[in-house]
């Protein structure tokens, strides 16, 4: 049964197991495990062990001959509790025979009844099942020594509080509590006080503190551009291999199917999936043949895997533990990673709570230009090709009517389209693409000292407006398109029922005007016209406009619905 001579020796047995390469937080909390009969409170973010940390002692303090269940590990997720009891059996295989037990919802309760009945040793379960099982009186819990709880903050964050309460009261009085948590809010710290006596702490680094392998990244781009500039960075990462986090399960979903139709190598996770669905999606991505990994907050709990380069969050969390457990998923066993919130200007405020809570600083980086990911794409190729392993025995006998064919052709010909065989498609589609990053500034208009804001830019009426069934995103791009411009460029854009205005960076307005010659929307020609100089009042409650009377103001016949439709030739139509 014993795994270690003494409570000294336990790290050259642990090598057995790959973990010869222990991080601090293994180191700390090990030894003080292995002595039995107390109670721990263990703080450190995801990556750093934790699953070694309490594994490790548990497989030494728990008796294989004995029968009952002796240890209760409870975890937040089913994918998490999966990869708990695989760890667990991979550390135990070499010495000892246990009969470790996983239950969770999702998956078939008969199968899992039958397992219990048979002899658990340690248990393994999710809240929710676990409670099920209790309420069936299947299992049993009177011979607890040692409950585990993985996780506590994300538990608590998903509602799992009464059922926490619930389980351990169903425990015996005489026990052991081990907590693991990221970060410690005051539910946290009240399961502490009410079921664990005089525990002892462990924290790796500062409360709350994030992983310092981890470099946080944001870029502040338009809300229609998020997608755009998701791509980007794909495009310009060819070896990226990462998470990507939407707040919602639709979402998720839309996010991984436009990254499927757009050919990368990517698929969702979230709650609306069978458990089959889940496990394919999780093998696939462990074995990494899966790149990108789209996720919900509460699916991706437990994802433990190797080599993870960049998480990226196409939402900013609500709540810092969100944040703190998304970016825990890279950077993982000492290594380095990549943590990338792409934003709108509205979000930087929760960038700001972030940086506060963490006490680490966001770095602000552009998204790469259409020619930067080009760049990007054809040093990876080439980087391929010269580290591409040669089968010389199986390709010698080809190689003569290959350079038959290439005779014709100079080295600097073979390279060229050789290259271009992969280049050509990037350079197409990121021909002419426009700058997504969104610029600090405000707008185009100025305050004085006495409340009022003065545009600094021209003006523009535009003949189209609610009743064309656009919204100001829809307005904003058909300016960008058909003026060839940037949305920096554009300022406040008034949306009326058939006409509307916007604001734009003098320069601009005639290249804007001329770019509308000839456009139909809907049957009718777009038609723009600078107006008169104008000013704003602001007030907290309301904003007065002063366009002059309502005389002044275009109409829609003024504006010209057709009838001098085809005065400049053949209409554009958009």
């Amino acid at each position: 049964m014993t795994a270690w001579d003494s409570p000294g020796n336990w790290w050259k047995q642990s090598a057995k197991w790959g973990l010869n390469h222990p991080l601090r937080f293994k180191k700390k909390a090990i030894p003080i495990l292995l002595k039995g009969n107390v109670d721990l409170v263990g703080l450190a973010q995801t990556g750093t062990g934790k699953t070694a940390a309490f594994g490790l002692p548990l497989l030494q303090l728990v008796d294989d001959t004995n029968r009952t269940t002796q240890a209760l590990i409870v975890a937040p997720t089913r994918e998490l509790s999966v990869q708990i009891t695989s760890d667990l059996e991979r550390f135990s295989s070499s010495f000892m025979k246990l009969n470790i037990v996983t239950i969770y919802g999702g998956a078939s309760i008969s199968e899992q009844i039958r397992k219990v009945r048979r002899g658990a040793h340690i248990i393994v379960a999710t809240p929710g099942r676990l409670i099920d099982m209790l309420s069936r009186k299947v299992v049993d819990l009177s011979s607890i020594k040692y409950v585990v709880l993985d996780e506590a903050d994300e538990m608590l964050n998903m509602g799992f509080k009464e059922d926490i309460d619930e389980i351990l009261s169903t425990t015996p009085k005489e026990k052991n509590v081990w907590l693991f948590s990221a970060t410690m809010p005051r539910e946290v710290r009240e399961i502490a006080k009410n079921y664990m006596q005089s525990p002892q702490e462990i924290t790796m680094g500062e409360r709350n503190q994030g992983n310092e392998n981890i470099d946080h990244q944001f870029i502040m781009v338009d809300e229609r551009d998020k997608y755009l500039a998701l791509k980007r960075f794909v495009d310009y990462a060819p070896d990226i291999f990462g998470v990507i986090f939407c707040r919602t399960q639709i979402d998720t979903q839309k996010i991984a199917e436009h990254l499927i139709k757009d050919g990368y190598s990517a698929d969702s996770l979230h709650g609306d999936l069978t458990q089959q669905q889940r496990d394919r999606v999780m093998r696939n991505f462990k074995n990494k043949s899966l790149q990108l990994l789209v996720a919900t907050d509460v699916a991706a709990r437990g994802i433990d895997v190797t080599g993870i380069t960049h998480v990226i969050h196409m939402n900013m969390p609500d709540e810092m533990e969100y944040y703190t457990h998304r970016s825990g998923r890279t950077a993982r066993a000492g290594k380095k990673g990549i943590s990338l919130a792409i934003v709108s200007k509205k979000e930087v405020g929760k960038i700001q709570q972030v940086e506060r809570g963490l006490k680490r600083k966001f770095t602000r980086i552009q998204v790469p230009t259409g020619d930067e990911v080009c760049h990007a794409k054809l040093l990876a190729l080439v980087l391929k090709v010269k580290q591409v392993e040669i089968n010389e025995e199986e390709i010698d006998s080809f190689l003569p009517e290959v350079y038959h064919e290439l005779k014709d052709l100079s080295k600097e010909d073979i390279i060229k389209r050789f290259a271009s065989i992969e280049f050509n498609r990037f350079l197409e589609y990121y021909r002419d693409a426009r700058d997504l990053n969104k610029s600090d500034r405000t707008k185009t208009y100025e305050t004085d000292g006495d409340g009022e804001r003065h545009t600094t830019g021209d003006r523009i009426f535009i003949n189209v407006g609610k009743m064309d069934g656009l919204e100001k995103g829809n307005l904003l791009e058909l300016i960008c398109d058909f003026g060839e411009v940037k949305s920096a460029a554009i300022g406040k854009i008034d949306l009326m029922g058939a006409y509307s205005f916007f604001e734009i960076e003098k320069g601009f307005t005639e290249q804007v005007i001329k770019g509308f010659e000839g456009v139909e929307l809907r049957g009718r020609k777009v038609r723009l016209e600078m107006t008169e100089p104008h000013k704003e009042k602001y007030s907290d409650k309301k904003k007065e406009r002063f366009y002059g009377s309502k005389s002044k103001a275009p109409s829609r016949d003024r504006a010209g619905s057709g009838s001098d439709r085809g005065s400049r030739g053949r209409p554009k139509r958009y």
